[in-house]
């Protein structure tokens, strides 16, 4: 029996999401929105944040995010039903099941599936045998895979045009936007979800395509790594790529590896090994351990297991407790990725997998291999820090056997380290993960790449800038200062993917699903900005967006200056720029020097692009 999508909306809408909140949580409110101590992770200061009016929370600690829904199924353990059954008691909403629902609901999903196949059928073609996908089977060749291996995972090519998979495929509108091949465009034209990009289709354990992981070019302008968004048949946190290829290696070997990304999982395959998965953009969950565990009852994690972050040890604990599974670590020699090894040295990289560490052993030793231990000081330094890992383990037994091995490497009695509390060593930049990450804080490179120094150093939101807070005020009071609002004001690829997804979505929830979809930065920019409330007035944040956009023009006119035929026209456009500039800080002329300015600065956009329309 299915929960009627109507009856889903009106819990959404019904539910006090304060008072759900509070049955866990001590909140207090603060202007306009409530604030307490995270119940997802240790903090003496409250970071966490609710919206009640969006009916969203945020912690700036953790950033655990979400809905009523998606805390109930957070803090209770509860699947996406039972989450609403339980609030529906609370609102007093009477759900209705229904057979027939039911019915729609299974024809609906076989049409989304259709029109996934017939994606992936035509982006499979495109690849093979296209002239403008040449560079890709290129890009893949240097990676180690032949055509034998594109044809068997069916890897595919999305062409740069904007609407060609949607012209191709001709599907209704509803289902290819309902199956996450595309969006329908300000023109009302379907648009195509993935373009210039390498596709690997995700198939479900069934092996049914349900969506894509694609890879830009290398040296091609855009976000390096993009999913397909969760739809009805696609959802991120319980898919796992590979797993239709390995399931019967897995329970044949009663063992599944995790690894990074999907050509670290062909690279296991390739090198003998092929009982490998990857998840999908997303962190390893709950949903991942629990569906693995119906096939092994062991997992080996291909990656930096301590790039998880402390709180992610304590899920990955009780999970493994949970569902009785044995975790371990698998460590590489030079620390290079799966998908190198597996062509350079496939016998090694099948050791890794058979040398395995338990997690805890794998943590530890880390911390132990890098401590310096000749001074007293340092070993009882390096003590500490080693016992703040092993009693994040909840087996007092475990502990204790970890105990001993902490006291022996660092010369320490074990009676001194018995019944103590350590504290975990801060490291710098870490942040709570709610379950281990492969690579990065937002999405992990999905193809057993190594991480470049861009990701690194991943994008951030800006923070306190006049397009945040402009942002902010389109949020809370988006009458105060939508109207005047334009992207070209928004410069910044991390606020201007927000922007383009407020506008184009009727809820702040469907807006954050969106920008997580095209920028994930965006979307986690979206959920923080919804518990802000604005200090500053609309007025004054439209007069600096205008400005900084004023400036910037003013700036390509000087360069453009230097080169021109004809420089005394353009000195005239910034002298024009200049003094309204000045006008824009009086009050007395700030109105209408803010009305020509942005008049200019979204012509001159317009004209560019038009020039660039013509140019194509």
């Amino acid at each position: 029996m299915g929960i009627l999508d109507d009856d889903i909306v009106s819990v959404r809408e019904s539910i006090d999401i304060v008072a759900v909140i509070s049955e866990h949580v001590g909140l207090k409110r603060t202007g306009r929105r409530w604030v307490g101590l995270c119940p997802f992770h240790s903090e003496k200061s409250g970071s966490f944040s609710v919206n009640a009016e969006e009916k969203l929370y945020y912690c700036f600690g953790c950033g655990a995010k979400g809905d009523a829904i998606t805390f109930v199924r957070e803090i209770e353990h509860l699947d996406f039903v039972g989450a609403v059954e339980k609030l529906a008691g609370k609102a007093g909403v009477t759900l209705r099941y229904s057979d027939e629902g039911q019915s729609e609901s299974r024809k609906r999903r076989t049409r989304l599936l259709a029109a996934v196949e017939k994606a992936t059928e035509w982006y499979h073609q495109r690849l093979l045998a296209a002239p403008d996908a040449a560079p890709a089977r290129s890009y893949l060749r240097s990676r180690g895979l032949t055509g034998d291996d594109v044809r068997a995972y069916r890897i595919g090519w999305a062409p740069e045009g904007w609407d060609e998979l949607a012209r191709a495929l001709r599907v209704p509108d509803e289902d290819f936007v309902a199956a996450g091949l595309g969006f329908i465009n300000s023109r009302s034209r379907p648009t195509d979800a993935f373009r210039g990009r390498v596709l690997f289709p995700i198939f479900d354990v069934k092996g049914e395509p349900v969506g894509f992981g694609g890879r830009i070019m290398p040296g091609a302008e855009g976000a390096k790594y993009k999913n397909s968004v969760d739809s009805p048949i696609y959802n991120k946190s319980s898919l796992l790529y590979g797993l239709n290829f390995a399931k019967a290696e897995i329970v044949r070997a009663d063992e599944a590896i995790v690894c990074e990304g999907y050509t670290d999982v062909i690279g296991f395959a390739k090198a003998g090994v092929p009982r490998a998965v990857a998840t999908c953009g997303t962190a390893l969950t709950e949903e991942h351990f629990k569906l693995l565990r119906s096939f092994a009852r062991r997992l080996v994690l291909a990656f930096d297991a301590d790039a998880a972050g402390q709180n992610a040890a304590e899920r990955v604990y009780a999970w493994e407790k949970k569902y009785d599974l044995d975790v371990a670590v698998a460590s590489f020699p030079g620390g290079i990725d799966p998908a190198e090894l597996a062509q350079s040295d496939p016998a090694a990289l099948a050791t890794a997998i058979a040398e395995a560490k338990p997690f805890l052993k794998f943590r530890l030793d880390r911390v132990l291999d890098a401590a310096v231990l000749d001074t007293p000081e340092r070993r009882v330094r390096a003590a500490e820090s080693a016992m703040a890992v092993v009693q994040e383990h909840p087996s007092e037994m475990v502990r204790d056997q970890y105990l001993l091995e902490v006291a022996a490497r660092c010369r320490v009695d074990p009676a001194q380290l018995r019944g103590r509390r350590f504290e975990a060593p801060v490291v710098p930049g870490a942040k709570r993960e709610q379950a281990p990450r492969t690579q990065g804080q937002d999405e992990p490179p999905p193809y057993g790449e190594p991480a470049t120094a861009q990701q690194r150093r991943p994008r951030t939101a800006p923070r306190d800038s006049a397009a945040s807070e402009a942002l902010r005020l389109l949020i809370w009071t988006p009458d105060a200062i939508g109207p005047w609002l334009d992207e070209v004001l928004f410069p910044d690829p991390v606020t201007a993917t927000a922007y383009r997804s407020i506008i184009a979505t009727d809820t702040l929830a469907d807006a954050i699903a969106l920008a997580e979809a095209e920028e994930p930065v965006s979307g986690e920019m979206l959920q923080r900005l919804a518990v802000e409330e604005p200090t500053a007035e609309a007025s004054d944040v439209l007069a600096r967006l205008v400005e900084e956009a004023a400036r910037g023009a003013m700036a390509a006119l000087r360069a453009e200056a230097q080169v021109a035929a004809d420089p005394l026209t353009i000195g005239e456009t910034i002298g024009w720029l200049n003094l309204r500039i000045m006008e824009l800080r009086e009050p007395e002329t700030q109105q209408v020097a803010l009305d020509e300015l942005l008049d200019w600065v979204i012509g001159e956009a317009s004209a560019s692009s038009a020039d660039v329309s013509m140019g194509d």
